[in-house]
């Protein structure tokens, strides 16, 4: 019954009115995978910037060598 009434409706819609909404779900998935790759970059520099001025102590703390066995 699920069917009939899916398929009645889509006949009963205007082609232009059903391509039109197909193009809007289109942009809209556009606009999101965007939004998406923009967010992305901007948590890219932002660790680049916490990176680029962290002190020297915490780079230090953050190293995997053994600094004692160099003294």
């Amino acid at each position: 019954m699920k069917n009939d009434q899916d398929s009645s409706l889509k006949a009963r819609l205007n082609p232009e009115i059903l391509k039109k909404m197909q193009e809007t779900k289109l942009e809209l998935i556009e606009i999101e995978k965007r939004k998406a790759e923009e967010e992305e970059a901007r948590q890219r520099e932002v660790r680049k910037s916490k990176e680029k001025n962290k002190s020297f102590e915490e780079l230090l703390n953050e190293s995997n060598l053994d600094w004692k066995k160099f003294k």
